[in-house]
């Protein structure tokens, strides 16, 4: 994810409740207006179900 922080991530994720699925948190960081690179990668990941945003952000940049 070139160009993309964890602080990236949280502001995507901002106002998301937890536990949380792919799509609720790819409609979460579309809302707040993340860039494509980071709902794209939300889309893409492999567990179904995140119970925290340390879940997603791991989930996220262990992949780069």
């Amino acid at each position: 994810m070139a160009g993309v922080s964890p602080t990236d991530l949280q502001k995507a994720l901002s106002g998301a409740d937890y536990p949380a699925d792919r799509e609720q948190l790819k409609k979460v960081a579309e809302d707040n207006h993340a860039s494509k690179e980071i709902t794209d990668r939300i889309s893409h990941l492999g567990k179904k179900e995140f119970q925290n945003p340390a879940e997603v952000s791991k989930a996220v940049f262990r992949n780069e």
